[in-house]
């Protein structure tokens, strides 16, 4: 049996370039790697089979639709060995709520098979095959902070200091990515341009790499953007409520976590997340906060 432990991710800055001709779009997406995150445990089985608990548990696919399982059988076929394994996800990460809940299992997955099937695969190759199933998998398996380019599966790893305390709120039900990346779309059209000819390649804020280096809080609240924001809050008006809600608690900055619904609330420390967290659930807001802290490393099996 093999554990592995993985963390949600929250974009400190995703700057989304124009939709381009494949129908993807340049990203400038800083991911932070954060500690609250899911358990993906491997056992010798008969094919593929999945089982999830935790509180979103109902709503996570068990059938091939799921990165995880997804993950188990290609990291089989690459090696030309039958995938036979039993998973089983422990669910905190929420559920299309835009941490990279499904994308971290898939790369958990690749982790626990490699090890359960004693594979030793290079950690270069592992990485190629968590960017076939999907452009946030690669972060998973990495974490830490680091500038993802291109659909966001081309990763730099970036300098950081000390930790920084986050608080996350759940919104009832989630947002589907491609739908929030199409209002997106939609709100530039009417406003002057979508598409990549008309919007320019983003890139990395300056002032937001010198916060994250300096381990600077309040430096790295007044850099946080995300430009997937208003169409979340267009299709989701009530997540206005949510982000006035944590700052009037105190935050120090808000913003929808990548494309929502659910927020992220940056804070000066342990205990004025303990604070906000508490604020966000007595207003009705959310369904459930985390207070949490950052950035931690990725996808690693637990010893023991």
């Amino acid at each position: 049996m093999i554990t592995v432990r993985v963390p949600a991710k929250v974009n400190v800055q995703l700057g989304v370039g124009g939709l381009r001709a494949d129908g993807f779009h340049d990203l400038a997406n800083v991911f932070f790697a954060v500690a609250l995150g899911d358990e993906v445990t491997a056992r010798h089985g008969e094919g593929v089979t999945l089982t999830c608990s935790g509180p979103d548990a109902g709503s996570v696919p068990l059938d091939d639709t799921n990165l995880a399982a997804r993950a188990a059988r290609l990291l089989a076929a690459h090696h030309g060995i039958e995938p036979n394994v039993a998973l089983h996800i422990a669910k905190a990460i929420p559920v299309a709520g835009g941490m990279a809940g499904g994308s971290a299992d898939g790369a958990a997955a690749l982790v626990a098979c490699d090890a359960l099937w004693g594979l030793d695969t290079p950690a270069g190759v592992l990485h190629e095959l968590a960017a076939e199933l999907g452009s946030d998998v690669p972060f998973a398996l990495l974490g830490g902070v680091a500038l993802g380019r291109g659909r966001g599966e081309l990763l730099e790893p970036l300098p950081v200091t000390g930790t920084f305390h986050w608080v996350f709120a759940v919104a009832d039900g989630g947002l589907s990515t491609p739908a929030v990346y199409g209002e997106c779309d939609r709100l530039r059209a009417e406003t002057g341009g979508h598409t990549d000819v008309e919007v320019p390649t983003p890139d990395a804020d300056p002032a937001l790499l010198a916060a994250l280096a300096a381990g600077d809080p309040v430096a790295l609240a007044k850099a946080l953007t995300n430009d997937l924001q208003p169409a979340a809050v267009s299709l989701r008006p009530a997540l206005a409520d949510t982000l006035l809600a944590g700052t009037e608690a105190g935050a120090l900055a808000a913003l929808v976590s990548g494309s929502g619904p659910t927020t992220a609330f940056l804070v000066a420390d342990a205990e004025r997340a303990a604070a906000v967290a508490a604020a966000l659930l007595a207003s009705g807001t959310c369904r459930a906060a985390h207070a949490t802290y950052g950035p931690v490393p990725g996808a690693a099996v637990l010893a023991g």
